[in-house]
């Protein structure tokens, strides 16, 4: 679930800038976007998939007399890129805490489909595309053997977003009593 850093949109072969100009029709100008502007698949700004500070600079034309547009999206605004990211990771976490400990080849199968048309279905294609990338890989498939098992393969793959947007990796040898036990020195009792 990892926003695309260097605001871009699909191309045949390849990531094209979103600061740069868009295909329009021969009597329009190309249109620029601001930098941080994700372009969704049919080339337009995605909602879902730009930080909550560029949409709004994207949409608000700041003068030296109108304030800067927050930063933080308002509790009542679609969300941003940023908040979607925190709920997607925060519901995925808190499945894995109440994955079994011995689940069957049922759940098994249910957390393996879940977890693909989670990537699929998630608003920031870009985010979605990257995530079932992760999972496609050779040796990171989804690992459903037990709920440990399974919370350790999250926080692997929360970590590897976390590396690629410059943020902390997380000791996934804790990742329990961050997401099913809580911390040992009771803050959360």
């Amino acid at each position: 679930m990892t926003p695309n850093p260097d605001n871009t949109r699909p191309t045949s072969e390849q990531q094209q800038p979103a600061d740069t100009t868009t295909t329009t029709t021969a009597s329009e100008p190309p249109k620029k976007f601001p930098k941080g502007i994700v372009l969704g698949k049919d080339g337009k700004p995605c909602r879902s998939c730009t930080s909550f500070a560029a949409w709004a600079s994207q949409t608000k034309k700041s003068t030296t007399t109108t304030p800067k547009p927050p930063t933080a999206v308002p509790k009542d605004c679609p969300p941003d890129v940023e908040t979607l990211g925190r709920s997607g990771w925060t519901l995925l976490h808190s499945i894995a805490a109440t994955y079994p400990t011995q689940p069957t080849s049922a759940e098994q199968s249910d957390v393996r489909s879940f977890m693909r048309l989670f990537a699929r279905l998630y608003p920031c294609w870009t985010c979605g595309e990257d995530f079932t990338r992760y999972m496609a890989s050779g040796n990171k498939p989804v690992r459903t053997g037990s709920r440990d098992e399974l919370g350790t393969w999250l926080c692997e793959a929360h970590n590897e977003v976390n590396r690629k947007l410059g943020k902390e990796v997380f000791d996934c040898a804790r990742w329990e009593e961050r997401w099913r036990t809580g911390w040992k020195d009771g803050r959360c009792d």
